[in-house]
């Protein structure tokens, strides 16, 4: 998966777009979240259903790029027998955003792009001692083939 870089203020030539910039206290927070980004299509940070489980907090739900809920159950089970798609190495993240929302609690947003699909990407992590948990996650299309 190709990773690129939004460490700089961003330009937007589009006047309707939010400034995006992460704070500079905030960036180890940011590097820490967008490694396992996209969630639960990153091998190295787990790929069993247990390793699902510990990533996702006991309340965690999800609006899904169709516009359709889904709770931690239907997640969990929907990734347990899921088939690998060999062409996520082809996807690129882009855009990231970091921003804090309570104690231990960030907002993650960013660009997905899986070939000509393209979907902006919310995630909101809690921290809970040494690990990080997701806690909500959402897609809105933005292009479709």
């Amino acid at each position: 998966m190709t990773r690129t870089s939004n460490r700089d203020r961003q330009q937007t030539p589009d006047p309707t777009e939010p400034e995006r910039v992460t704070p500079h206290e905030l960036l180890p927070v940011l590097e820490a979240l967008r490694r396992p980004e996209p969630i639960f299509h990153r091998p190295e940070f787990g790929n069993t259903r247990a390793d699902f489980e510990r990533m996702a907090a006991a309340d965690f739900w999800e609006i899904g790029a169709s516009g359709h809920r889904y709770s931690r159950a239907h997640v969990l089970d929907v990734l347990e027998h899921r088939a690998p798609d060999p062409a996520e190495h082809t996807w690129k993240t882009r855009d990231f955003h970091c921003r804090e929302l309570g104690p231990d609690t960030y907002l993650l947003t960013y660009t997905l792009e899986q070939g000509e699909r393209v979907s902006r990407r919310s995630t909101i992590w809690r921290r809970e001692g040494d690990e990080w948990v997701i806690v909500f996650h959402q897609g809105t299309l933005v292009r479709v083939p």
